[in-house]
């Protein structure tokens, strides 16, 4: 980080500036010629400077430590939690039931790996390719059946 020091614009055109090291720049004005020679530092001579300020943080507004805790306040009621997590659970298990007898439907549809053939299939590529889509949806659909019954093991029991 460097730290860089102001001064006003008429006071620029008479001061030298230094260049020292870790990239700290100063004036004359805050250090004199011996004792930027002790320190390393380098007069710039001819040089544009740039100065851009960083915002400092305000006083009033302090940064939240990352502690990952709540303020006390935002604690939520133990029974309004429970009546949550009970919302939460009869939602995932009317979603179980349906992806459950959505999976029922495919696996009938799929008869095995030969499901019927249809009026448009005469090609038997289009066959092998809804068959292969049907294995494809039947495997999502596990899938989903799956990751549901995970977040209803995850909740506390009723």
């Amino acid at each position: 980080m460097a730290m860089v020091t102001l001064w006003p614009q008429h006071a620029a055109a008479q001061a030298t500036v230094y260049r020292c090291p870790g990239n700290v720049y100063t004036s004359s004005a805050d250090i004199s010629a011996k004792e930027a020679d002790a320190k390393g530092c380098k007069p710039l001579e001819g040089a544009p400077i740039t100065v851009i300020q960083g915002q400092r943080p305000r006083a009033g507004n302090p940064v939240p430590a990352a502690s990952g805790t709540r303020p006390a306040d935002a604690k939520v009621d133990p029974a309004q939690q429970r009546a949550r997590d009970g919302d939460a659970r009869r939602i995932l298990e009317s979603e179980l039931k349906k992806e459950e007898e959505k999976l029922a439907q495919l696996q009938k549809e799929y008869n095995n790996g030969e499901p019927e053939r249809r009026g448009d299939e005469r090609n038997y590529q289009k066959y092998l390719d809804r068959t292969a889509e049907m294995k494809a949806a039947i495997t999502r659909k596990e899938s989903d059946i799956a990751a549901i019954k995970r977040e209803l093991a995850k909740l506390p029991p009723s």
